[in-house]
């Protein structure tokens, strides 16, 4: 195999499909990338895999002399990452094919890797029984960014782990179709129904009713594959029973889903409210992000609602160390109240709403707190509340 390439997109590619090698891999095969290059074509594909999570790219490229090798994933992006910007010759002779020896070599000198056999490198999953639909990047990049954050992290509560996609059909026409997005750590959850027909589309896009559950890990790099696509352009999604794919022109996504029953997250949203708050989000984040200062111990914050004044007041309380105290307008209904929050996750969520102003229904101290967009987005971020111990 020879092949003659740019280092910065070598490099670009290589980071992109490195995010999928384990960190502890195992067989030891799948801590290399797989190159494939085939002289027919002129391209060059780079995969990695962890054995859930699969990504695949390939680029344009001379190639003199086709074939395929596994390289050391981390030593092989550290050395392209740290050469000049000029073509990259990596070479592996047919005379060497054996003991799988690459040459990698530019204006400023070579180095040589062992790689191992890519017969070892298992295939990428398959679809079967493939059901096929298309998204717009726009629908991908709302739902994804609005509620990727509460994931949870937990391992042992694997099916919180993932994103939960849910599309419904809401009428004959296709104007009504959404996307749905949901994630939760049992403490927070953020929902986005996402809009697959926004008015500046002149195509309809209309999706069978479905609902799949995806690791966030895999989504967090779709995100990433997406990131400079056109809002308008479509991902390609097959999947069946056990793996999601999601192709973006040369690049593919592969993703085991997570089985089991989704938490009937609908049912955690209060429906009536005794009390609301419209704030301005930016005021209302500035204030959190200055008294998080000295609730750093605690990770504690409480809200203190006003209505006589049209107040605000934010405070956080550090024992042997300090407090402070912020105070911002709002338009409050409703009775007095006093609530206390973890500051990490209404901060995750402000920062998600992307809204001049949102909206806070509460209930009592101790029930879910609901924070929505006033514009924009449609987005449900519901909170605990977290109990205050005088």
């Amino acid at each position: 195999m020879k092949i003659v390439c740019s280092q910065n997109e070598l490099k670009n590619n290589l980071s992109l499909v490195s995010r999928a090698v384990p960190s502890r891999p195992e067989p030891p095969v799948l801590g290399n990338v797989l190159i494939e290059a085939t002289e027919t074509t002129q391209k060059v594909s780079l995969t990695a895999f962890d054995g859930s999570l699969g990504i695949k790219t390939s680029m344009n490229v001379e190639v003199t002399e086709g074939g395929s090798i596994t390289l050391p994933a981390k030593l092989f992006n550290e050395i392209v990452t740290r050469l000049p910007e000029s073509d990259i010759t990596l070479d592996v002779p047919e005379d060497e094919s054996d003991s799988f020896i690459a040459t990698i070599s530019s204006l400023s000198g070579e180095f040589k890797l062992t790689g191992i056999d890519p017969a070892e490198f298992p295939e990428l999953p398959k679809i079967e029984a493939e059901q096929t639909l298309e998204l717009p990047i726009s629908a991908l990049n709302e739902g994804l960014g609005g509620c990727l954050f509460a994931a949870s992290a937990e391992l042992s509560k694997q099916i919180l782990t993932g994103v939960h996609l849910k599309a419904q059909s809401l009428g004959k026409d296709n104007l009504g179709d959404i996307l749905e997005f949901a994630a939760t750590d049992s403490h927070r959850l953020a929902v986005v129904a996402a809009d697959l027909n926004p008015e500046s589309t002149d195509s309809k896009i209309h999706l069978p009713n479905f609902a799949v559950t995806i690791p966030a890990k895999a989504l967090r790099e779709l995100e990433r594959i997406v990131s400079d696509a056109q809002p308008t352009d479509l991902v390609k999604v097959n999947f069946d029973e056990l793996v999601m794919t999601f192709t973006l022109g040369d690049r593919l996504l592969t993703s085991a889903k997570i089985p089991g029953d989704y938490p009937a997250y609908g049912q955690l949203i209060p429906q009536n409210f005794t009390r609301e708050m419209i704030v301005d989000r930016k005021r209302l984040l500035a204030s959190l992000e200055l008294v998080a200062v000295l609730a750093q111990k605690n990770n504690l914050v409480k809200f203190s609602l006003d209505n006589d004044k049209g107040e605000l007041i934010i405070s956080a309380d550090a024992q042997d160390v300090g407090n402070a105290k912020q105070s911002l307008p709002a338009e409050i209904m409703g009775e007095d109240i006093e609530i206390a929050f973890n500051i990490k996750y209404l901060m995750d969520g402000l920062k998600a709403l992307s809204a001049t102003e949102i909206k806070m229904q509460l209930n009592e101290w101790n029930q879910p707190v609901i924070f929505t967009p006033l514009a924009g987005l449609n987005m449900t971020y519901l909170v605990m509340p977290v109990q205050i111990r005088n």
